[in-house]
């Protein structure tokens, strides 16, 4: 029987933003970003270069903090200057745009590093969560190379078992495929969709609408810093209602799929 503790806890967005803003010199790029992400939910932000959708994910991991607002991750918030800020980052994970791996460590030592300094694991139990998650991601047989002899594909595959063995409440992706020539895609996003179809909570800025279509409880639209209109993925990439989603859908979708006119 679940307690009232147990179901109070289940309410908890794993992340919620509020009045969020950031700014480079005089460029205002994040405009005052409300936002709740709940657990297992995956949302897909889609939106133009430059739109502030990589600052979102940064300033959720405060990789860049915030000029005004409030970032609470599980409950925590995570902008409040009395935050263990290393303690808090453990429970993220994030995927960069480039792989960002250590090319003199093999596949396995980019998988432990962090297990071992960071959460302070053995050696023994990081390298089994490690390979756990390599076999996971389809690369089990890779553990002894180095990332130059792995493809595109490959290393951000690693990059993506290096973030779950960590074992985060919350995985960021930062567009994982936009490094990646065409053919190597397909293997990244089904890594993707099998995390999705666990249960992983996922915010993932993205270029690939039959992902978003696919794979998204939610798919966000950003432009101009601030966030345009977000639905499911039927309402938002099928049939959006602002002219500035319709605009920018109908530059990145493919011919065969139109919008209602």
């Amino acid at each position: 029987m679940e307690t009232q503790s147990q179901t109070v806890a289940s309410q908890t967005p794993v992340v919620a933003i509020t009045g969020l803003h950031k700014s480079f010199g005089s460029n205002h790029v994040l405009r005052g970003i409300d936002f709740t992400v709940t657990q297992g939910e995956v949302v897909c932000v889609i939106g133009p270069s430059g739109s502030g959708k990589s600052t979102l994910l940064r300033c959720i991991n405060l990789l860049e903090r915030p000029d005004e607002g409030a970032v609470v991750i599980q409950g925590e918030d995570i902008t409040d200057p009395d935050c263990d800020l290393d303690a808090a980052r453990r429970h993220i994970g994030m995927v960069f745009q480039q792989f960002n791996l250590f090319p003199h460590k093999r596949v396995l030592e980019n998988c432990t590093v962090a297990q071992e300094t960071v959460l302070r694991r053995k050696p023994a139990e990081a390298q089994a969560i490690a390979r756990a998650n390599l076999e996971r991601v389809g690369l089990a047989d890779k553990v002894g190379e180095y990332p130059a002899k792995l493809s595109g594909g490959q290393q951000q595959r690693v990059a993506i078992a290096r973030a779950l063995s960590m074992e985060p409440a919350l995985m960021l992706f930062d567009e994982p495929t936009s490094a990646l020539d065409p053919e190597l895609v397909g293997e990244v996003l089904t890594v993707m969709r099998q995390l999705a179809e666990g249960g992983m909570t996922m915010i993932v800025v993205t270029h690939e609408m039959a992902f978003a279509r696919e794979v998204a409880d939610r798919v966000v639209f950003m432009d101009g810093g601030v966030i345009v209109e977000q639905g499911p993925p039927a309402a938002i990439i099928g049939n959006p209602q602002e002219e500035r989603t319709r605009s920018f859908l109908r530059r990145v979708l493919d011919p065969t799929h139109s919008l209602p006119a």
